[in-house]
């Protein structure tokens, strides 16, 4: 975690970020208050140190937080630990931190802050607590409908901090070119492992990474190299360095990162024993409880490849073999005897056993006296027996015996094994110090991955819930560049509320043409708040390089994006609700510019109506002349009344229909003005008695009769008829015809990458020959080709089979098949895998056009890959009527294998 410090500037307040494990520094300025508080709430701190400088506010008082800004800072700081510092701000801040860790002077941080230049402003408190950036009771969470629910950690972090701290226009336009290379590659894709950096650097500086964190580590580097190495991937590889620098602060050429990702891997694989190596058994012998060699040894066999312990070894396996000839020649033949004396009815007992709590093997039982000595079998050894002692010299009990023999041999061993274990300890620290050489690249790596993982779920999640790219265009108002072909606003059409499923139908959707502010009216529950909330996620998704919730969209460049819904008040602050709305208020209008959007729903909704009112009036006015775009939303009709200068301003509201004598919302945005508030109907909805809501219309048609009238006769109001907006077809993106090579894992074997190319073969010889005569009964010349692609054991289906009919056959670890068809192949693969010795199962699947012609060729595969010499784990299935049915007797298909 990272120490903090705040200050403020004559360009805002500066918070500024010291991580000890990285020894990295990065500074951000010009921030208003409400961003700064966002990132305290979102930020997991060690220390926290404020500066003096925010003693002092606008008001010219010394008493910080007594008067407007500062306020919410105060508020915020007043319940957490901190400490004040002065001189400046990130010298002295350093300086603290090498303080308060121990460091020497001459240690040195690396600077990674990130311009702030053609950069949005990060997100206002109000705002992120709106959209569910920051996760807030009884508010949709944007974040859980960007990613799928497995996708958690490192990703969704890192979807959550670039959504509060939207990045650069160049890098969020190279984000989303990369989201739509993501959402068009039919290749599988590696499972992206994601490990945290700092643990990476405190790891690898302390020397305590272990052999699974180094496995972990040439998994990324791996990964890194498979990407590399497939040419769809590869593009996406290049695209990716420029955020993962942004992230990181690192900037690393292309050519050096694979350079150095080969090196660094080979190095691992030099040192660590990877999982599917086998040439470290267990030392195994029948006389010897399999328990004791299993705890013995498995805290340090298989860490190490064993050419570089191989001395080690041999003494383990020796003094393994020495034990177990003691066990056998002390304790065996006390068996033997106790076995030939026992009574059929009971007797004396005795067994070899694991004491697990002493390390030791030792024989428990009765010390019996036999009847007759004379020499008899076993007798020598029953005199060898003694009481068997714990690591003090106490008894351990009446019934655990030894010899001096098998004592011996168990010192023997455990001398051996600390030995190995202590050599591998070596070797493994040996390992740490050489990698932190490469601790740069190690960090980019990880990073990388985590931004490929993050983005490539943001894509499969996004194609699930049919939502498009935008189209980002940088915004007239920038560099003085004149409006060209109407694209000087945004214009999203089918907006839908980003927390409903619009495949699930259950959304209405709007259009917003948005070239200027937008005065807003409408009922209660006619939905101006849903459409505040979705257009300002829309427009922070399409400038952080995400996919967006509608049918098309064209979203400028903002350079800040500022929501301000509800207020409350706040008691420890001393402030009533329509204060703080007052307060973000001023945020807003001092930190708008033509470039920002501005969303207010319900402006003054706290103060008395004709003073609210004029403020709010006055609001508007300010931010017509600002000329930025955006929506007020308002009840307080009588701010049509007030003599407004306006040029940019429009009215816009939200659509009623008049059915069955009824007013009814229709949740469509439409022109004019609807003076119409639902009040008595929404306060009927919610149960307020009927006496109630009788007596409230007889006082409003006595008090407000002249008002009622002039808004009948003066006022058009327009009925609105929803109108449908047809999505346009997307075609799944065409496979390419050329072979895709599978990316093997190193430790894949011979026979199942032979197995692999005869399952393919057989699969395309099927399934051809029986759509060419499928394409003959409909006498159409356009026969589907059938393209295999292969998904290793540690890799996952591409986000372009979202959504489409697959039909994959799994190549099981014992070399048995199982065929099956999907619409969901990401979610039937990880199904699979869930089961027990299915975790590193390939796979192999090909798209066709409809689910129909899927069950056909399943069925098909499944009735004729047996004909060819496969084993099946699911022949039933072939004669399953949900399986579908296949007239074409293709008995006499021939396979070459």
């Amino acid at each position: 975690m990272p120490v903090v410090g705040i200050s403020r500037s004559a360009r805002g307040y500066c918070i500024n970020f010291v991580l000890e494990t990285m020894k990295t520094y990065s500074s951000e300025d010009g921030l208003t208050e409400e961003a700064l508080v966002t990132k305290l709430r979102t930020c997991r701190y060690h220390h926290l140190f404020l500066h003096m400088s925010l003693r002092s506010n606008f008001s010219g008082t010394c008493r910080w937080g007594e008067f407007g800004e500062g306020g919410l800072l105060w508020g915020e700081c007043s319940g957490r630990h901190f400490e004040w510092f002065e001189g400046n701000p990130v010298i002295d801040l350093l300086s603290k931190v090498k303080d308060l860790y121990g460091l020497d002077e001459d240690v040195t941080f690396r600077n990674v802050s990130v311009s702030s230049e053609n950069r949005p402003h990060p997100l206002t408190l109000g705002t992120a607590t709106q959209i569910g950036a920051i996760p807030t009771e009884g508010i949709p969470c944007l974040l859980k409908v960007l990613l799928p629910s497995n996708c958690t950690g490192l990703p969704l972090l890192y979807v959550r901090d670039l959504l509060l701290n939207p990045p650069a226009y160049d890098i969020s336009s190279t984000i989303q070119a990369t989201c739509r290379l993501m959402s068009d590659i039919t290749c599988s894709i590696p499972e992206f492992t994601c490990v945290s950096p700092a643990k990476l650097v405190k790891l690898l500086e302390l020397r305590e990474a272990n052999h699974i964190e180094f496995c972990r580590i040439k998994n990324v580097l791996d990964e890194i190299l498979q990407m590399r190495k497939t040419p769809e991937l590869c593009e996406i590889l290049q695209l990716l360095m420029d955020p993962t620098w942004v992230a990181t602060g690192l900037k690393i050429d292309f050519e050096t990162l694979v350079n150095e990702c080969e090196s660094t891997s080979g190095r691992i694989g030099e040192m660590i024993s990877l999982d599917y190596e086998h040439d470290q058994k267990l030392s195994s012998f029948p006389i010897v409880p399999s328990e004791f060699f299993e705890d013995m040894e498995s805290s340090w066999k298989g860490r190490i490849k064993r050419i570089h312990i191989e001395e080690a070894f041999a003494e383990v396996e020796k003094a393994a073999e020495a034990l177990s000839l003691a066990v056998t020649e002390d304790f065996v033949p006390i068996l033997s005897r106790i076995k030939a004396t026992t009574a059929p009815l009971g007797g004396p007992k005795g067994e070899i056993l694991y004491a697990r709590e002493h390390e030791a093997v030792w024989f428990k039982g009765k010390r019996f006296v036999p009847a007759v000595w004379a020499g008899t079998p076993g007798e020598k050894q029953i005199k060898q027996l003694k009481p068997a002692l714990d690591s003090k010299g106490r008894k351990v009990g009446e019934e655990w015996f030894t010899t001096m023999n098998v004592e011996d041999a168990l010192t023997r061993y455990h001398e051996a094994g600390a030995k190995a274990k202590t050599r591998v300890l070596e070797l493994l620290r040996g390992l740490s110090s050489d990698l932190q050489a490469k601790i740069n690249i190690l960090v980019f790596s990880s990073m990388l991955l985590v931004i490929a993982r993050a983005l490539f779920a943001h894509v499969s999640e996004g194609r699930r819930r049919k939502w498009v790219f935008p189209t980002l265009g940088e915004s007239y108002r920038s560099k003085d560049v004149k409006p060209v072909n109407g694209e000087n606003g945004m214009k999203i059409v089918g907006l839908s509320p980003y927390w409903l499923d619009v495949a699930e139908g259950s959304a209405v959707n709007n259009t917003v043409d948005m070239q200027s502010l937008f005065l807003l009216t409408g009922p209660n529950g006619g939905g101006k708040s849903s459409l505040l909330r979705s257009i300002c996620a829309a427009a922070l998704l399409g400038i952080c390089g995400f996919m967006v919730p509608a049918e098309s969209a064209l979203i400028p460049h903002f350079d800040s994006i500022m929501l301000h819904m509800k207020s409350y008040d706040s008691p420890s602050d001393g402030k009533s609700s329509f204060q703080v709305e007052m307060s973000e208020i001023r945020s807003i209008v001092s930190g708008a510019t033509k470039r920002s959007l501005v969303l207010v729903d319900e402006i003054c909704r706290g103060t008395e109506t004709a003073k609210g009112t004029c403020i709010a009036g006055s609001i508007v006015e300010t931010l017509d002349t600002i000329g930025c775009l955006g929506i007020i939303s308002t009840h307080l009709h009588g701010i049509f009344s007030l003599p407004l200068n306006t040029k940019n301003t429009v009215y816009k509201a939200m659509g009623t229909v008049y059915v069955d004598g009824q007013t009814k919302p229709t949740w469509k945005l439409m022109d004019g003005i609807c003076r119409e508030s639902l009040a008595f109907e929404t306060a009927k909805k919610e149960g307020i008695p009927e006496i109630i809501i009788e007596r409230a219309e007889d006082l409003y048609h006595s008090a407000y009769a002249n008002e009622v009238l002039l808004g009948k006769n003066g006022t058009k109001l327009e009925q609105f008829c929803s109108t449908g907006f047809s999505s346009s077809d997307k075609s799944h993106p065409q496979l390419s015809s050329d072979k895709v090579e599978a990316v093997h894992k190193t430790g894949s074997t011979n026979r199942m990458e032979v197995l692999q190319k005869e399952v393919e073969s057989a699969v395309i010889v099927i399934c051809r020959k029986m759509l060419i005569e499928l394409y003959k009964e409909e006498k159409t010349s356009e026969v589907t080709d059938i393209h295999c692609v292969p998904i290793g054991a540690r890799e996952q289906p591409p986000p372009s089979t979202i959504g489409v009919s697959c039909v994959y056959v799994i190549l099981r670890p014992d070399r048995r098949l199982y065929v099956g068809q999907t619409d969901d192949l990401e979610g039937r693969v990880r199904a699979h895998r869930s089961k027990e010795g299915m975790q590193n199962a390939n796979f192999l699947y090909f798209t066709v056009p409809g689910k129909s012609l899927a069950c056909q060729l399943e069925t098909l595969l499944i009735n004729q890959l047996p004909y060819q010499g496969f084993h099946l784990t699911n022949v039933a299935d072939g004669k399953h009527r949900n399986f579908g049915t296949s007239n074409l007797a293709l008995d006499g298909v021939a396979v070459c294998r």
